[in-house]
């Protein structure tokens, strides 16, 4: 999924939005090494394996899982891929660049 993380990087950073990946291979180690190797720009957090606090708070059972979350800091799509994904992308990039009205 690497390329394809990179290219809405590329895409919508400039526009609010962000990836930021949670590792849960077995050691930080190996979660450095995959960073560096496919040359990810987003921040990347270990996690401590796959029983680690955050996966285990957010229910995560499989490997890769997407969380969509607004502005707000509210998760609002899970494990979407493909032009579903952009779609929502879409969306919630539209909701924060949109003007707003005052009243």
């Amino acid at each position: 999924m690497y390329p394809h993380e990179r290219s809405l990087v590329e895409k919508y950073g400039d526009r609010g939005f962000s990836i930021v990946g949670i590792n849960s291979d077995s050691t930080a180690e190996i979660g450095r090494k995959a960073t560096e190797k496919n040359q990810l720009t987003w921040r990347n957090f270990y996690d401590g394996g796959t029983d680690g606090p955050i996966s285990t708070k957010w229910n995560v059972n499989g490997w890769p899982t997407l969380y969509l979350i607004d502005s707000n800091g509210v998760i609002r799509f899970r494990d979407l891929r493909g032009d579903p994904l952009e779609q929502a992308i879409d969306k919630l990039v539209e909701e924060i660049t949109a003007p707003r009205e005052v009243g």
